[in-house]
């Protein structure tokens, strides 16, 4: 894949008959928080009332077409040195390094976007392998096993914890 075609950038409305394509595919929310969008509506009412107003969620792009997400919530408060990362990208792209490409992208704007931030993390479920493999490659590390941490489809599921420390960066500064 030729990274130069793969961009970061926030989402607009014109995105939403690309979203729609990639997040109505069950096999790439199986691992979200938010159910499968199953019609144009719910796609535009997705990106105008969520993924617009979001403090960092951008759309990951080839040629400039909306093929995943990529987002950055930082906490609140005496928390707000850590964020939280997602991302997801659409099933007939997974494989090709475009999320790996995207997330070297993202990390540097998060940290440059939010200068608060030390740390980032990213919860992933066991058997989401790809998921795994995706952090490890950008620098992301393993921390461990949260037990009956996370609310999904249903269920309540382990989580592995992975984190991504700002190094160069100074607590209070």
């Amino acid at each position: 894949m030729d990274s130069s075609r793969i961009s970061l950038r926030p989402f607009k409305l014109s995105d939403t008959d690309d979203f729609l394509k990639w997040a109505s595919d069950d096999k790439v929310t199986q691992y979200l928080r938010w159910n499968t969008i199953t019609s144009r509506e719910e796609a535009l009412s997705y990106i105008h009332d969520v993924a617009m107003p979001h403090p960092w969620r951008h759309s990951i792009c080839l040629d400039d077409r909306s093929i995943g997400y990529i987002s950055i919530k930082p906490e609140s408060g005496i928390d707000r040195h850590r964020a939280h990362v997602s991302y997801a990208i659409g099933s007939d792209h997974w494989g090709q390094g475009i999320v790996t490409t995207a997330m070297r992208m993202a990390i540097p704007l998060g940290f440059k976007k939010f200068p608060f931030l030390v740390r980032l993390e990213a919860l992933v479920e066991e058997d989401n392998l790809g998921s795994q493999r995706v952090l490890e490659k950008v620098g992301f590390k393993r921390e461990g096993l949260l037990r009956k941490y996370g609310f999904n489809k249903g269920e309540i599921r382990d989580m592995l914890i992975y984190s991504f420390l700002n190094v160069n960066k100074k607590i209070g500064s």
